[in-house]
């Protein structure tokens, strides 16, 4: 109970799909759709997933699918919203309870500081007006988990209202081509969490555990299709999606339920379903025809929440009393988006590169710190940490925390490729070598092995000369105007080096000695 939980809707967004076959199709338990993977918890999830779109066949009419978000997110905090009881996942049921948490008879509601906070800062980073007046209100309703009879909410007036979330969707053969697209966000509001129901089958009997606070995100997805230029349809509701994958899922099998429904000649009910992520389909929880008065009303025992800009705030007034928005804004992280911009123009990354990097926990702090310490360029830094770095990260499912390659060794390594010490495919053992033994240097691993590369240019001219007369007739194939011959003398002058030497460099002295 009165575990600090925002609250921010994103309004109805809309987008166009084809008619789907009438024919059969799979089980129940096979969406079809796109796949999303957030990160837990991030306002990420605020974003539309992506539905697929098919051309209509000739004569089949278009569906367009309206969705709206609701998301609560628990906010980072080391008490409750309305009470100083901890918030600490899996404690033991009802152990950080307080006597308001219990609903017992005068007991009042103290506002936390640090959600309010986070509120703002939340709405900042949404691109929301902020209020500098907002209002919180009960909402009354009856259930086992909500001892009080009614939830502190902010109804009437939010603490943040019409923000935005920028976001990129790669599309294309490749994924490599980018579609800009941007989501509204209806409003942010702090919100009391209701207990927890646990249900137990076996007793035939439900427990309450009001600890709560244990969730850190819940989506409640509304869906609904519709011809376009024809009024919306009937929505439904589906409740208490814990990730942005089951989101995306959830949202993609219940557009094509509804139109499939429809097609059939059935109808939509307004109802409340649920998402079962074992059979991949929503399930009906109940309906909505009898949708209840939540009989909002203003919180008798909490006053208005005012908040202050640097021009609004009153001279003398304490730090410690008020709120000032200007002064949260300056302590907001750098964004994303904004990282994303820096990567691209101080590096010339591919944009789709950018992403990965702050996609993966720790991942672009690790390419940082490599770029810090080795002279080679930024795309082949580049390179190595998203396709040899990340590519053993994930055959071993291993976190970059846990890597046994330092950003240091990484960086030795390509100081080493960028010196023409060794080779492409010398480094690459060198790569390889470090992840197995950990604890050596790249340049102690090519003394071991012997791996650099041959810095007696006459020995190597010598070794070229010998080449082309012991294979006489792929010299001859070379003058008639084979291209393929080269790489022949090429691969057997380095195999004759034990790989030890530079193919450029080998190619330059070959097509010297044909000329001379």
């Amino acid at each position: 109970m009165a575990a600090p939980v925002l609250r921010w809707s994103c309004p109805a967004r809309r987008w166009i799909l084809a008619n789907i076959d009438r024919g059969p199709r799979h089980g129940r338990g096979s969406p079809t759709g796109s796949r999303s993977s957030g990160k837990r918890g991030q306002s990420s999830v605020a974003q539309q997933p992506l539905a697929t779109a098919q051309k209509p066949r000739k004569g089949e009419h278009q569906w367009a699918a309206v969705v709206g978000l609701e998301i609560h997110a628990q906010i980072s905090s080391n008490s409750k919203l309305f009470s100083g009881s901890q918030v600490h996942f899996a404690a033991p049921p009802n152990s950080l309870v307080s006597f308001f948490d219990a609903s017992l008879p005068g007991t009042l509601p103290v506002l936390n500081r640090r959600c309010v906070e986070a509120a703002v800062m939340t709405g900042l980073a949404l691109n929301c007006h902020i209020n500098k007046k907002s209002l919180f209100d009960r909402k009354h309703y009856f259930y086992a988990d909500l001892p009080a009879g009614y939830q502190i909410t902010q109804q009437r007036l939010p603490i943040a209202v019409k923000g935005s979330l920028a976001y990129s969707v790669f599309v294309g053969k490749n994924r490599n081509q980018v579609i800009n697209k941007t989501v509204r966000i209806k409003q942010i509001q702090l919100e009391q969490d209701s207990g927890k129901s646990l249900h137990d089958d076996l007793r035939s009997q439900t427990l309450i555990d009001l600890n709560r606070a244990e969730g850190q995100l819940r989506v409640d997805a509304n869906i609904s299709v519709h011809h376009p230029g024809e009024p919306l349809g009937v929505r439904t509701e589906v409740k208490n999606l814990n990730s942005a994958r089951f989101l995306a899922k959830a949202i993609d099998y219940e557009i094509q339920r509804q139109i499939e429904e429809l097609e059939n000649g059935g109808e939509i009910l307004n109802e409340t379903r649920s998402f079962d992520c074992k059979l991949g389909c929503t399930v009906p929880m109940r309906d909505k025809e009898g949708k209840q008065d939540y009989r909002f009303i203003p919180e008798p025992n909490l006053p208005p929440l005012l908040l202050y800009d640097s021009a609004s705030l009153p001279a003398g007034a304490d730090p410690q009393q008020v709120i000032n928005i200007d002064q949260l804004r300056e302590q907001l992280p750098e964004l994303p988006r904004v990282t994303r911009e820096k990567l691209v123009q101080q590096y010339g990354m591919l944009p789709e590169h950018s992403f990965t990097l702050l996609n993966e926990v720790g991942l672009l702090e690790f390419f940082q710190n490599v770029m810090k310490e080795t002279r080679a360029e930024p795309k082949r830094v580049t390179s190595w940490v998203l396709n040899t770095f990340l590519g053993f990260l994930k055959q071993q499912n291993l976190a970059v925390s846990e890597s046994p390659v330092t950003p240091s060794a990484l960086a030795e390594l390509l100081n080493l490729l960028d010196q023409k010490t060794i080779s492409s495919a010398a480094a690459k053992k060198v790569f390889e070598e470090l992840w197995r033994s950990g604890g050596k240097t790249p340049a102690q691993i090519v003394s071991e092995k012997r791996l650099e590369l041959m810095q007696d240019q006459e020995a190597l001219e010598e070794l070229c000369q010998a080449t082309m007369e012991k294979h006489p007739q792929v010299v001859m194939d070379l003058k008639k105007g084979n291209p393929r011959a080269i790489n022949k003398l090429i691969g057997l002058v380095r195999k004759a080096t034990l790989n030890r030497a530079d193919p450029t460099v080998i190619k330059e002295m070959l097509e010297r000695q044909l000329s001379s």
